[in-house]
């Protein structure tokens, strides 16, 4: 029962998010909405941020990296590349509410709050980087800051996540994304491997 509770009161977070951003959603209304108390809420999440934590650990495209990277191994260098942008733009187009909402407000964001996303973008980088680093000491990549590198490879698919969602680009909404994929890992890949 108090996994369950916990789980309606993350659904719930992440509904209210998503919808009225971290500022404008209450933990008396996520309280509502996962049809539990507001003490029931603080039992499970001691405050807000708390929440807002774990709703951002769970539904980052972190977990999913996580999960993804032990199958590259055994892929190309391309492949794997292409299965790591598609999945990252998948759970972008998923989370496309809560990312608008957070873009508009994050620089109102009390500093713990800040410090969270943060960290979660962090790792994200960190995690991603640690592929490019078994690559490195395999001879596969050119010796270049892993980091760096993941850095610029997910930041040319949120660039294109953000044309195609938020600035309602025309020629970018309608473009073929599997294209644009390739398009892109051609050029990363002609910039990383020896």
């Amino acid at each position: 029962m108090s996994k369950d509770t916990r789980e309606k009161i993350l659904d719930a977070g992440l509904r209210l998010f998503s919808k009225k951003g971290y500022l404008g959603s209450t933990t008396k209304e996520i309280a509502k909405a996962a049809g539990v108390a507001e003490l029931t809420l603080f039992r499970h999440f001691a405050s807000k941020e708390k929440l807002f934590e774990e709703m951002i650990s769970r539904h980052s495209f972190l977990p999913a990296l996580k999960v993804l990277l032990p199958g590259l191994k055994d892929m190309s260098y391309e492949d794997a590349l292409f299965e790591i942008a598609k999945r990252f733009l998948e759970r972008l187009s998923e989370r496309r509410e809560l990312i608008r909402i957070m873009h508009s407000e994050i620089y109102l964001y009390p500093a713990k709050v800040k410090e969270i996303y943060h960290t979660f973008i962090d790792e994200i980088l960190r995690t991603l980087a640690s592929y490019f680093r078994d690559l490195q000491g395999r001879n596969i990549l050119r010796d270049f800051n892993p980091e760096a590198g993941a850095r610029a490879f997910l930041g040319m698919f949120f660039s294109f996540f953000n044309s195609q969602e938020f600035l309602m680009r025309k020629e970018v909404r309608n473009i073929d994304t599997e294209k644009v994929i390739r398009d892109f890992i051609d050029i990363f890949i002609r910039g990383t491997m020896k």
